[in-house]
């Protein structure tokens, strides 16, 4: 009988290595491990990420609700205030958020996305 309950779990998907694009890096040489555990139907997305030091530009055309697990970051949206996020934090990053992320200490989210 198929579940319907499913664990945020890194241990049940191999992650996915990346980084910024190239000509969105600012500063350091960040590297990504994306554990995305749920893909469904209408492009909603969910699992776990984790970025090393490094600052880039981000653009947003999804809907993004991320909870930090470990870490520290700094968020700037583009004319507004840097928000450091740590360890407990939530927020959600909204369709056409552009500025910045970045990793002060190796970061941690959990995420579900909206396309």
């Amino acid at each position: 009988m198929p579940t319907h309950f499913l664990s945020i779990d890194t241990d049940s998907v191999e992650p996915e290595e990346g980084a910024p694009a190239p000509d969105r890096l600012i500063s350091g040489a960040p590297k990504f491990r994306t554990w995305n555990v749920e893909e469904a139907e209408g492009g909603l997305y969910a699992g776990i990420w984790e970025a090393t030091p490094g600052k880039w530009r981000i653009v947003y055309d999804e809907w993004e609700f991320c909870h930090i697990l470990s870490g520290v970051s700094v968020v700037t949206e583009d004319g507004g205030e840097a928000r450091t996020v740590k360890a407990g934090d939530s927020f959600v990053l909204r369709p056409g958020f552009k500025g910045s992320w970045e990793v002060l200490e190796t970061t941690r989210k959990e995420y579900v996305i909206r396309l």
